[in-house]
């Protein structure tokens, strides 16, 4: 009975439209456009939050009333979008890139301490969580220092407060 009454009510059911307005096609790609530069700023930010890159958050052009953007002002978004995601992307492949010279350069510390007499890194200028610093003393101190005995030295942790 439900099938036959869902035959007779298609009848009346509006055909699928198909997008025949050019305004309108191109007012849905920017929407579609734009979700997909959200959704890869947001996947930057996640990225980038651990590495303390994030920066203040700011909403450009923030309105309180509700209404439809017009062609321009959507493009304007895409735009700002498109400067925002790649300036992310940027200062991460910055960081990334410090954090790698760091992590070759505690590797020569630990190989050579004696060339990096009194250098320091910390755990997050190598990228890592948490508190510590690799630090380069002399063995001994004072006689050590004067005998060339130096060694690299892991702190135990975050100081107390």
């Amino acid at each position: 009975m439900e099938l036959l009454e869902w035959e007779s009510a298609r009848q009346y059911l509006a055909p699928p439209t198909v997008l025949r307005d050019p305004e309108r096609a191109a007012r849905q790609s920017l929407r579609s456009q734009i979700a997909r530069l959200e959704q890869e700023l947001s996947e930057a930010f996640v990225t980038a939050y651990p590495m303390g890159v994030v920066g203040p958050v700011a909403v450009a052009g923030a309105r309180r009333e509700v209404r439809m953007l017009d062609l321009g002002e959507l493009e304007r978004a895409r735009d700002d979008l498109v400067e925002r995601l790649r300036a992310a992307r940027a200062a991460i492949a910055e960081r990334a890139e410090e954090h790698a010279a760091n992590r070759l350069y505690l590797e020569r510390m630990l190989l050579e301490p004696g060339k990096h007499r009194f250098a320091r890194l910390s755990r997050s200028d190598i990228g890592e969580p948490g508190c510590g610093d690799w630090q380069v003393r002399p063995r001994l101190g004072l006689i050590g220092m004067l005998m060339g005995w130096w060694q690299v030295k892991l702190s135990s942790g975050c100081p107390l407060p």
